[in-house]
């Protein structure tokens, strides 16, 4: 299961990733040691809270034209999913065969993009008819993806972000995540938003703000408040899952089986 595989890498510090030969050691820095006093500190305002299937493990959220577009992981029980936001209802949904594990997604043009955790595939869909249209490989695991409209932005829980074709799926560029002269790793879901990229960062309840051009954190989002006010919270595990509303400037935040999905803006801790 992924939270086994993450907590053995959470054990020895962060030595290892989902892409080794991309990864700086000399600089590997376990998150609760990264000095966040010096930039940005954020946290959410409940705007208004929607019910949340629990039974979806959320991977990949993002915002489309008034509805939420979803994917959901674990072998046997991935999807792709169109949701109403205020009633959390399923409106139009496609299974994953169940030897893949399905990640985040990033919607460009009229397609869907939907990675998967080991697999190492793409998958690309029609938005509308959630028909497949090609699929892709990848050379590491797959975990979160967003756009900047015109790449595609990987991450695979290493300290890089990677930049890919969205016509043919080649690598065009990588980027490390870095805080000062320390590496950030397990970047999540992702959601590029006015030119920034905000990203879950998995075992924790914490969004990170990242510059896309350098790849430097120059924010970040204590959600942890989220958790508490979960209608129901027996079986939620981490949070995950970040799409924008750029009409109403807002954010839409959940995690992987929980009860609700809440909509915030983020103001100054």
């Amino acid at each position: 299961m992924k939270i086994q595989v993450i907590i053995f890498f959470l054990t020895i510090l962060f030595a290892c990733s989902g892409n080794n030969n991309k990864v700086d050691n000399a600089n590997t820095t376990p998150i609760e040691k990264i000095p966040h006093n010096s930039i940005q500190q954020l946290i959410p305002k409940i705007i208004n809270k929607y019910p949340h299937d629990q039974n979806a493990y959320t991977q990949g959220l993002v915002y489309h034209n008034g509805f939420l577009y979803e994917s959901t992981g674990l072998y046997g029980k991935s999807t792709l999913r169109k949701v109403d936001i205020k009633t959390g209802k399923v409106l139009q949904s496609i299974s994953l065969s169940p030897i893949y594990f399905g990640e985040g997604i990033a919607i460009l043009g009229n397609k869907i993009y939907q990675l998967t955790w080991e697999n190492k595939k793409a998958f690309v869909y029609d938005l509308f008819t959630f028909k497949l249209l090609n699929e892709y490989s990848y050379p590491t695991e797959g975990w979160g993806i967003t756009t900047d409209g015109k790449q595609l932005i990987v991450s695979d829980g290493s300290n890089f972000l990677t930049y890919y074709n969205s016509e043919n799926f080649t690598i065009e560029n990588s980027m490390m995540i870095k805080q000062g002269n320390k590496s950030l790793y397990n970047i999540n879901e992702m959601e590029m938003v006015d030119g920034l990229i905000y990203a879950n960062v998995y075992m924790t309840d914490s969004i990170v703000i990242i510059n896309p051009n350098n790849g430097d954190v120059v924010g970040w989002v204590d959600i942890s408040l989220l958790r508490q006010n979960l209608d129901d919270s027996h079986n939620a595990e981490v949070s995950n899952g970040i799409a924008y509303n750029a009409a109403t400037k807002t954010f839409y935040l959940t995690g992987k089986n929980w009860s609700n999905l809440f909509e915030v803006v983020f103001v100054e801790k």
